[in-house]
């Protein structure tokens, strides 16, 4: 009787499609929603662990902000979502690096600078783009390979030259291999003396695509553009991977004390910038997810108010089959059963759709999303409760009917 029940609604379902489709939108749109976000929040999660697992866990971040907090053991205890995502507000200086330089036990430090503003070529401006300020040690530091071409040396402070990242040539060169020709940064030009092979996960903060960025010398950078720059990273390596805890805790109490005892900087290891980014991620996935509930709600109401309507517009077809001996149970089953279809294909549906716009986002984006199963099967069982939950209303509302009303009405 049950299966019975599930093959009359499919019916109902196939013969009234665009009706059923309107009834099951706001469901569609909640689980695309859902499994998208969740998707994307896993992607960015690993890569950030493989970029993590690809630098070594000896690679130190100072960055601007006290966007942690630790405990007496130095374990993280609280993110600041404010300062976490990306590039931090400015507390670094040039005595911040003058003072890392005299620490021991180091073996590079690889300071950032950011100018917000992309490059140029013949009057036009890449606004896409961004400029970072390095040092000769900066693909060593962060083990990225220059793929033609070369990067500046040490005694090339001054000079104007730069290395690009893929987009940048591929998106404002219309080719791949620009060596030896000229962009201009805030009206000055600067020689292409390379490209670098394309980075995978960032490694200076989420959201920021370094396959868009120009690398020059921070010299350079700070003559052209004077007080527009800002010093958003200091990278940092100890001569020994084994000495990483002590260099941290090193080079944390040698920039506080420079900063006059203020916490405002925060020193990180590889995995606790993963922590950082699964923290932020956390919440963004929260706070989305929230609004995907809204639209899971909205659909909810959409089949319960459709299945009200089929209800009144069944009245004749609810007397009959109680004239001819079915139970309120039986009729109640019937229609539970049409809600629970329909929110069951939504689900499906909102599945199929999600994986549609995964695949649109690894071709037209740099995101990875990832898609795994238990995120599948909570969306369909959420789409299930849904329909449940909204469709015991109606059903219980066609169930009471009283046959003989229903007959008369229904006449």
């Amino acid at each position: 009787m049950l299966s019975g029940n599930y093959k009359t609604a499919l019916s109902r379902v196939r013969s009234a499609k665009w009706q059923s489709l309107l009834t099951m939108f706001g469901i569609i749109v909640g689980i695309v929603s859902v499994i998208t976000t969740v998707s994307l929040g896993e992607g960015i999660k690993r890569q950030v662990l493989q970029q993590a697992n690809r630098l070594g866990n000896d690679l130190i971040t100072v960055r601007p902000g006290k966007i942690l907090s630790r405990d007496k053991n130095g374990a993280i205890t609280k993110v600041n979502p404010a300062l976490a995502y990306g590039f931090g507000t400015g507390s670094l200086s040039e005595q911040d690096i003058a003072v890392l330089h005299r620490q021991k036990g180091l073996k590079h430090v690889s300071p950032v600078s950011l100018l917000s503003s992309g490059p140029g070529l013949d009057g036009s401006q890449y606004n896409e783009g961004f400029t970072l300020g390095t040092d000769a040690s900066f693909p060593e530091v962060v083990e990225q390979e220059v793929e033609f071409g070369g990067y500046f040396t040490p005694g090339e402070e001054n000079r104007q030259v730069a290395v690009i990242g893929k987009r940048v040539a591929e998106d404002l060169f219309q080719e791949n291999i620009p060596i030896g020709r000229t962009l201009t940064i805030r009206g000055q030009e600067f020689i292409v003396r390379g490209i670098f092979k394309e980075f995978g996960s960032t490694t200076l903060g989420q959201g920021v695509d370094l396959n868009k960025a120009v690398f020059v010398p921070r010299t350079a950078l700070n003559n052209v553009a004077k007080d527009a720059t800002q010093l958003v990273q200091i990278l940092v390596r100890p001569e020994d991977p084994k000495q990483t805890a002590q260099v941290m805790t090193q080079v944390n109490n040698a920039l506080t004390a420079s900063h006059g005892g203020q916490q405002d900087i925060t020193v990180l290891r590889q995995d606790e910038n993963l922590l950082v980014a699964n923290d932020m991620l956390r919440l963004l996935t929260t706070f989305v997810t929230s609004i995907a509930a809204i639209s899971l709600l909205v659909g909810g109401i959409g089949i319960m108010n459709i299945m009200l309507v089929s209800v009144s517009e069944r009245t004749h077809e609810i007397g009959i089959r109680k004239a001819i001996g079915a139970t309120n149970r039986q009729i109640r089953n019937q229609f539970m059963a049409e809600a629970v279809v329909l929110s069951f294909v939504g689900g499906i549906v909102g599945v199929v759709l999600s994986y549609l716009v995964n695949f649109i986002l690894r071709i037209y984006t740099n995101f990875q999303p990832v898609i795994t199963l238990p995120v599948i099967f909570a969306a369909v069982g959420v789409s299930l409760l849904v329909g449940i939950t909204f469709g015991t209303i109606p059903a219980i509302k066609a169930a009471r009917k009283d046959p003989i009303e229903a007959l008369r009405i229904g006449g």
